[in-house]
Order: C-alpha cells, then structure tokens, then sequence
C-alpha cells in the first residue's frame, strides 16, 4: 500500500520536457517524445519518464539499427539537447536533485530515466514492474530492472495535495496518467500514453495491448478531465506538440 504522501507540497509548476521526435511509418505521423518536470512549493522535484535510452542521444541511427526499431518508424530528432540531464538544466536543476521519478510505462520511449536519478524512488505501476523486464520494443528487451527504491502501485493514488496518479492499463500493463492542480492554469491531465492523441479514442484504440481495457481507461480519464475542467497534454498529439510550451517556459 501506497503511503498516504510521498509529496508534501502542491505543485506550483509544470515543464514539458522535449526528447526528440519520431515518424510512424505506418501513418507518417510525427510526434514529439516528452516527458515532465513538476515542481512543488516545497521545492520538491517529481521527473515523469524520460525519452530514448542514452544511447539514441549519441547516435540515434545506430542504436534504432542495434534496436530494429526503423521497422516502426524513424527517429527524426534526438541528441544530447535531448537527454534527461540536459533538459532537467534547462530548468536549473540535474537528476541528482530529483525527489521523485514516475515511470508511466517502459516501452522505449519513455524509459530514459530508468538508470538516472537513483536517489529518487521509482514510482511504477505493480503491473508493469511485475514483467520479467521493461517492455522496451517488440521483441527486444535489452534492459533489466535497475537496482534500486521502487514504489508499487496498484490502484489510483493521491501522492501529494492536489497531486493524483491514475492507474489506467490498456496501452502497457502499467499505464498510468496524473492529475495536477497548479496555481494557475488549474487542473491539468498528464494523459501519458494512455491517450497519445483524442482520435485514438474515436478509433477505440485498435492496435494496442488491450483494446478494450485502453477504451475503457481512456473513457474514465475523459471524465476526470470533464470534472475538473482540466487542460489535457495528450502523450503524442501532432496536433498540440508545436503549441506548447517546452521547457524552460513553464506551466504555473
């Protein structure tokens, strides 16, 4: 069971972290790869996901080779402005002043941070870290679990005041999504993967893991932003990318 805060204060602003872009072969969709920095007014710092592994930020043709990962598409953009270390400096700070780190799911674009921050626990989804290893890509699974504080969960949690992280299955084992308060924008929705753009909800999310369990989260994350007028930050809206802000530009 989940302590009843890991966070002590709310979150008072909200950085998107810009990993690099890809291209999906199969659509020719090209989507921005994020992650978050959440900042609390306690100057607690919560780092959510974190792009490519390093290895694509040296040399991204080789590793998406080493990787097979060209059979689903190309990855257009992603150098060392992209790694998890340069990105947290944007915003004035390094993995070693991280507080926290969120995992929403390890598929390859998201698990940049797996072997950074070690001071920080790890907080994933009881599902995801359940696998034998990350997810990664396909049928390659190159990474093992890191030695270090993880922090299962197993249903929705408040980890701070106004600071909530949803388990919703359905795109990875472990999907998760949050819901933050700030100061001033309100309520915003961290959709993560869980909804990587609205038409997949239209297209009820065929192609993924389990179709059903990904309509059925997606449907209950709608509703949570409905009920709390939330901005919603889709996982990978081509549509949206471009319009926000990337850090160091804020969200307060």
């Amino acid at each position: 069971t989940l302590m009843e805060y890991i966070l002590q204060g709310r979150p008072v602003s909200l950085a998107i972290l810009d990993f690099g872009l890809f291209r999906v072969h199969s659509n020719g969709r090209v989507i921005g790869i994020c992650g978050y920095l959440i900042r609390t007014d306690r100057d607690e710092l919560v780092l959510v996901d974190g792009g490519f592994p390093r290895k694509y930020t040296q040399d991204h043709a080789s590793a998406s080779t080493e990787d097979r990962l060209y059979e689903f598409g190309e990855v257009l953009s992603c150098g060392p402005q992209n790694t998890v270390a340069a990105q947290l400096q944007t915003c004035g700070c390094a993995p070693e002043d991280i507080t926290l780190l969120i995992q929403t799911h390890t598929h390859i674009d998201h698990v940049g941070a797996l072997n950074d921050a070690h001071q920080a626990p790890m907080l994933i989804a009881a599902a995801e870290r359940a696998l034998p290893k990350p997810l990664y890509w396909g049928g390659v699974q190159p990474l093992e679990w890191p030695d270090r504080n993880y922090i299962h969960l197993d249903e929705d949690a408040e980890i701070g005041p106004s600071f909530r992280v949803m388990l919703v299955p359905g795109h990875a084992p472990g999907q998760l999504a949050m819901l933050i308060g700030l100061p001033r924008t309100g309520a915003v929705l961290l959709t993560s993967d869980a909804i990587s753009r609205p038409a997949e909800i239209d297209e009820k999310f065929a192609g993924s893991m389990d179709e059903a369990a990904a309509l059925a989260s997606a449907n209950r994350l709608m509703a949570a932003a409905a009920a709390h007028d939330a901005f919603i930050i889709y996982g990978h809206d081509p549509a949206q990318w471009d319009g926000l802000r990337k850090a160091p530009d804020l969200y307060e």
